[in-house]
This record gives C-alpha cells, sequence and structure tokens, in this order.
C-alpha cells in the first residue's frame, strides 16, 4: 500500500453506525403533558390517566417516551394519593371540630 492510496486511513468494509444509532423515534407528546401535569398538584390524578393513556399508544407505535409516561404514572399516583389523603384527613377534622371536637 502506498502513501497515495485512497482507501488509507478508512475502516474495513462493513463496519458502520452500530445498530440504535441515527434516526431518533419521537417523543410521544402525551408522554411530556402527563409528566408535566403529574407535578401540578390538584392536576396530578390528570397526568397520571394521560401516563397509562401515553404507555399504551408509545407500545403501540414505538415511539419514545416510554420512561416519561413511566414518571408520570409513578409521581402522579403518588401525588394523587397524598391529595386523596389530604382531603379525608381535612374531612374527618371537619366532622370533628362540627360534633363539638375530640370529645370522649
Amino acid at each position: 500500500m502506498s502513501q497515495d492510496d485512497p482507501s488509507r486511513g478508512t475502516p474495513p468494509p462493513g463496519y458502520g453506525m452500530p445498530p440504535g444509532y441515527g434516526m431518533r423515534r419521537p417523543t410521544n407528546p402525551l408522554a411530556i403533558a402527563a409528566l408535566v401535569l403529574s407535578f401540578l398538584g390538584a392536576l396530578a390524578p390528570i397526568g397520571l390517566v394521560l401516563g397509562i393513556m401515553a404507555r399504551g399508544q408509545i407500545r403501540r407505535t414505538g415511539e419514545g417516551g416510554e420512561g416519561l409516561a413511566l414518571a408520570a404514572v409513578i409521581i402522579g399516583g403518588i401525588v394523587s394519593a397524598l391529595l386523596l389523603g389530604g382531603l379525608i384527613l381535612w374531612i374527618f377534622v371537619l366532622a370533628s371540630i362540627g360534633n363539638g371536637g375530640f370529645a370522649p
């Protein structure tokens, strides 16, 4: 091989981009919206539902965003449970105050 050889310094044929590189899959917009709503307190139950819907869409279409949708489901579930617990506690406290307190 001489120094004028144009193939010098190039990889042997058959080498290219590893699988998985190149075109990126688009991120599911429902997954993004679900994650944002999951953080917004009273809208967390909507984020939970949208996250579940986004996961179904992602399985059908092969879009990206599975991690976002899963995070929305987890965060939305936790925040929704905390909201529900706070609501039940608030109702209990109001009911006990209306009945004259915690008298035995």
